[in-house]
């Protein structure tokens, strides 16, 4: 709890995380495998797309239902960011993965839009 002129606030009342914060947040759970953290940052309706404009789902369920069993079935699964662009209200990561069983080694580019304080929509490129 902060106070300010007597009065009581919650941290996230007052310092509101950035757009390059809540891509790290979610990088950092995503790296630890811990579902809460990594969907905490997430808007509830979040849109989930292949890049330019195939939607691949949308809203935070159906996010669960895709990453939690990801997360169990991928006990060495890693992300490396390897460079970050911040424009605004976007984030665009280049991101070296690993231990995915399926795909050791994935070169994956993904851009986030934030509103209000969450990530709303997620591109992802699909490469070769």
């Amino acid at each position: 709890m902060i106070f300010k002129n007597g009065e009581g606030f919650k941290p996230d009342e007052i310092i509101q995380n950035t757009p390059q914060d809540l891509a790290q947040i979610q990088l950092n759970a995503y790296n630890a495998k811990d579902i809460e953290s990594f969907l905490a940052v997430y808007s509830n309706d979040v849109e989930v797309y292949e890049f330019p404009d195939k939607l691949l789902y949308k809203g935070i369920e159906k996010m669960r239902e895709t990453y939690q069993p990801f997360f169990k079935s991928s006990p060495e699964l890693h992300c490396k960011l390897v460079n970050r662009i911040v424009n605004g209200n976007y984030v665009i990561d280049q991101e070296l993965i690993t231990g995915n069983p399926r795909k050791p080694e994935i070169n994956a580019t993904a851009m986030y839009e934030v509103d209000g304080g969450l990530i709303k929509k997620i591109w992802f490129l699909k490469l070769p």
